[in-house]
């Protein structure tokens, strides 16, 4: 009944009583359960208490009780604290229970929510690719000899197939929009902090934000809302005109240290998305900001987030030897954090002055379209970042910068594997980039398109 149906329709089918909570978190659990032998999304299915979350929000809707998502199936990505769950981010071991909810988890609890699961993704979501060898690989159910990118992999390849209408993920390096962009969904990356990340004060020395994946503007709007306790102030763009925006269609690789070249078809469809644009009376213009050396700091703020995320971890020996050897890095370079902060503050005036001369930036979210399962494996860590760098070197400055960005679907390559472009703006644009999205989207309609999983 509700598979592809989306987020807001599922909650006014639950909400209208066409539809109960339980026979909506039933369907999803049975669609998570039937595609993990081969999609591999969840790391954790919450059945039992999922079933139970459901009935309690039945109750309450009879009770006349209304809430936003009361009774919706949502899932999570697992680096996320889900009281009675361990939160394994991606590593083996033996993980305790967490006794309390994080701070999104208690705002979608707030808004009704029904957590089905927790999702997939790599080691301290370090990689494009939803790989690892505690949980296997999570594949893109465009085609499954494909990852769904990384490193809210798990979450993508949920929301795509139709598993669950809508999840949450996390964004360090680009973990929303690279694998939305590969899978063909709506990803926004938010303001730093906009979304909370309790219990962390600042995720990943300010790098990582918390947001939302979808199939539609409107449904990452309204997960938006709850998750970041703005009312009604994302929903509200959806159907509001941006007004005439100066757009730069910017093509040029940030600067990486290892070669980067952006692939033919994704120029194709971003230049299109462009045109698309400016025939809709938006002054599209190519320019590229001078990126300069605003990736000094990821690497120390990286490795010293990882260093610090791995203090959880049971047994260090079971970490893969990429991560172990990343962590060793965050000891080594911990004392130039400090340097990275007051270098953020610098390259947020310098690069800031490219938002005097245009509202919005259009750029393309990765350099290829999705890598094939297995294409890092044996890597080392110098050639896993080289190959990943050159793959996905658009997202990284946004985050160092702290402003949103939103991944929109930008077409199929003539292999059918799904590519994407992201929308950059301002500190608190989210409303802004919401409302041009929601126009991209009534042109191109890219929710009618679905994988045939």
């Amino acid at each position: 009944m509700t598979e592809f149906a989306g987020l807001q329709r599922t909650a006014e089918l639950v909400a209208a009583g066409e539809a109960s909570s339980v026979e909506v978190v039933t369907e999803a659990l049975d669609r998570i359960e039937k595609a993990q032998p081969t999609l591999n999304a969840f790391r954790r299915i919450r059945r039992e208490a999922a079933l139970a979350e459901a009935a309690e929000a039945d109750a309450r809707l009879a009770a006349g009780e209304k809430a936003p998502l009361l009774g919706v199936p949502i899932a999570v990505k697992d680096d996320t604290d889900v009281t009675g769950e361990p939160t394994a981010f991606g590593c083996a071991g033996d993980f305790p229970l967490k006794t309390a909810d994080s701070g999104l988890v208690r705002r979608l609890r707030e808004a009704g929510a029904v957590i089905v699961g927790k999702t997939n993704t790599p080691e301290f979501g370090q990689w494009p690719f939803t790989e690892g060898h505690a949980f296997g690989a999570t594949r893109n159910p465009w085609d499954l000899g494909y990852t769904p990118g990384g490193s809210s992999g798990g979450s993508a390849a949920a929301v795509a197939a139709g598993l669950v209408p809508a999840a949450t993920g996390s964004d360090g390096l680009g973990s929303i929009r690279i694998p939305c962009a590969w899978t063909g969904l709506v990803g926004i990356k938010t303001t730093r902090g906009l979304v909370d990340t309790h219990p962390q004060p600042e995720a990943w020395h300010g790098l990582a934000v918390n947001g939302p994946l979808a199939r539609t503007v409107g449904d990452a709007a309204l997960l938006l809302d709850v998750i970041a306790g703005t009312g009604t102030k994302m929903r509200s763009a959806v159907g509001r005109t941006p007004g005439r925006l100066r757009i730069a269609l910017a093509l040029r690789v940030p600067f990486t240290m290892v070669p980067a070249r952006l692939d033919p078809e994704i120029r194709s469809a971003v230049v299109r998305l462009g045109r698309v644009l400016a025939r809709l009376g938006h002054d599209v213009t190519l320019a590229s900001p001078s990126y300069g050396i605003v990736g000094a700091g990821v690497f120390a703020r990286s490795m010293g987030g990882l260093r610090d995320a791995a203090v959880n971890v049971p047994d260090l020996r079971l970490l893969d030897k990429r991560t172990q050897g990343n962590r060793r890095m965050g000891v080594v370079f911990g004392p130039l954090l400090k340097l990275s902060m007051l270098h953020e503050k610098f390259e947020r005036k310098r690069l800031g002055r490219f938002f005097d001369d245009f509202d919005v930036i259009l750029a393309p979210t990765t350099a290829t379209p999705p890598t094939p399962i297995g294409h890092y494996d044996g890597l080392s860590n110098f050639a896993t970042t080289r190959t990943m760098t050159a793959a996905c070197p658009y997202a990284w400055p946004w985050n160092i910068l702290g402003l949103p960005g939103i991944n929109v679907p930008a077409g199929l390559t003539a292999s059918g594997l799904p590519i994407g472009a992201q929308l950059v703006s301002t500190e608190h644009s989210e409303p802004l980039l919401i409302s041009l999205a929601q126009q991209l989207e009534t042109e191109e309609r890219w929710q009618e398109r679905t994988p045939s999983l």
